[in-house]
């Protein structure tokens, strides 16, 4: 395999190299505008730089032209829902809990039909690939008969996907065809675990939809299948600290249900009143919790200490008017932040256009707690820190040699606004500062028709 010819693709490469923190992302960005990522025939990255500089060996290899235009590693987007692929813009008349009750459980009942979801499915994996996005945790259909269809089409069309089904034990009238006992809830995750876990590309995780939705007893099966499982790599995934409205918020009513001091103590094993231990953790390097705007300054640490990463949605935040994750205080607590789409509170399936929602919200944030993001540290949260947060970054996430060639090329002439940002925008004298005024049009100006190819592993994603 390694004497076999590669391939070499040139373009502008922007990605952030190495292992940085967020705090650091800025250092390590990289910017090679005459660049070459020379690709080997089992899809592994072999030179990535300067043109100038290619091996001679790699210089015989053939070359696919992408000049005018731009290699970014592939987007990872850390939440996003199958079952409301088609619930996007959906009206609910108030924030988290009216909008799950009267659109979200209703669309999500339909994936019991398989005809249905296996025309989901191939919607859904095909605007992951217009959108560039590689690699996905994704929240899954209560419905086996979904999932299988899900795993199957992504595993067809080549895209990454970490993915498990919705676990609902308890529930009101609206969600009835999604709720199942304890017992179907556990055997069912445990199959799909058996069946799909540990692929070349699809893993799968333990995903309760959040603690409103199982109850003591189902966090104590739930604790006894992740241990059984954790050593396999299987991943847990969830809800956490959304939407806090006063009284009749998502957490204050987890709290009251609960009896617990905090809403991190019902996924840490402490779900019984006064936060007394009832089971296992659920948290570790390989847990991901959805949107975390409401936590407090324990709960940020002990994510921190456990590993348990956030999936940061502001593109949903502000369609729910669930608040916004202070950015200053929860990257100062050492958690890893990567975004998520959160389709479909979310309306953007773009992961760019997350990152732009992501730059306004906290260069809005209050007083001093309002930050300015450089665009390196946007880069860093749509891909790296993904692939960080799945546990994955010694494979993807930039475009360092060694790592697996997933990556996007960007070709600014497939929409005319970004096109003409990036060659009439005011650009600084000294070439740091111009480096990440292009950097930062091109992130907020990407729409999908700019995104011309997708590529995972080295072979080219299509739908």
């Amino acid at each position: 395999m390694g004497t076999e010819p590669g391939v070499v693709h040139r373009a502008h490469l922007f990605h952030i190299g190495g292992a940085p923190t967020i705090e650091s992302a800025c250092e390590h960005l990289v910017s090679v505008p005459d660049g070459a990522l020379a690709v080997d025939a089992g899809g592994r990255i072999v030179y990535s730089g300067p043109i100038a500089d290619l091996p001679e060996g790699q210089r015989e290899w053939a070359q696919l032209d992408h000049r005018g235009g731009f290699i970014l590693p592939g987007f990872v987007d850390t939440h996003i829902h199958f079952p409301q692929t088609y619930a996007t813009d959906a009206y609910g008349g108030g924030q988290l809990l009216e909008w799950l009750e009267n659109c979200i459980f209703p669309a999500e009942a339909r994936y019991r039909d398989p005809a249905f979801a296996r025309r989901a499915a191939i919607d859904f994996c095909r605007r992951r690939i217009a959108a560039g996005t590689t690699a996905a945790m994704v929240f899954g259909s209560a419905f086996p008969d979904a999932q299988d269809a899900l795993f199957t089409e992504t595993e067809r069309v080549g895209l990454r996907m970490v993915s498990g089904r919705g676990i609902q034990t308890v529930g009101s009238a609206a969600a009835a065809d999604l709720v199942t006992d304890i017992d179907t809830a556990i055997a069912r995750s445990a199959a799909e675990i058996d069946r799909w876990h540990g692929r070349e590309l699809v893993d799968v995780a333990v995903v309760p939809r959040f603690s409103l939705s199982v109850t003591p007893d189902t966090f104590v099966a739930l604790g006894e299948l992740y241990d059984a499982v954790r050593d396999r790599g299987v991943y847990f995934h969830s809800h956490l600290n959304e939407n806090a409205r006063p009284g009749t918020g998502e957490v204050d009513a987890t709290k009251a249900a609960y009896g617990t001091d905090s809403y991190l103590d019902t996924y840490d094993g402490r779900f019984l009143p006064g936060s007394a231990r009832g089971g296992a953790s659920l948290l570790g390097r390989r847990s991901i919790l959805a949107h975390a705007v409401h936590c407090t300054d324990a709960e940020l640490a002990r994510m921190a200490q456990t590993g348990t990463s956030i999936a940061h949605c502001p593109t949903s935040q502000l369609f729910l008017g669930s608040g916004t994750m202070p950015w200053r205080r929860t990257v100062a607590a050492g958690v890893t932040v990567a975004l998520g789409t959160d389709i479909g509170a979310g309306d953007e399936w773009l992961i760019p256009q997350v990152a732009s929602d992501c730059f306004g919200v906290h260069m809005s944030e209050p007083g001093d707690a309002g930050v300015s993001l450089h665009p390196a540290e946007l880069l860093f949260t749509a891909t790296l820190a993904g692939a960080r947060a799945l546990d994955r970054e010694a494979d993807f996430g930039n475009l360092d040699v060694g790592k697996d060639a997933d990556f996007v090329v960007i070709d600014p002439q497939g929409w005319e606004p970004l096109a003409a940002t990036l060659e009439f925008g005011i650009r600084a004298d000294d070439t740091e500062t111009a480096t990440a005024q292009t950097l930062f049009a091109l992130l907020m100006g990407i729409r999908e028709p700019a995104i011309a190819q997708v590529w995972v592993r080295g072979r080219r994603v299509v739908a």
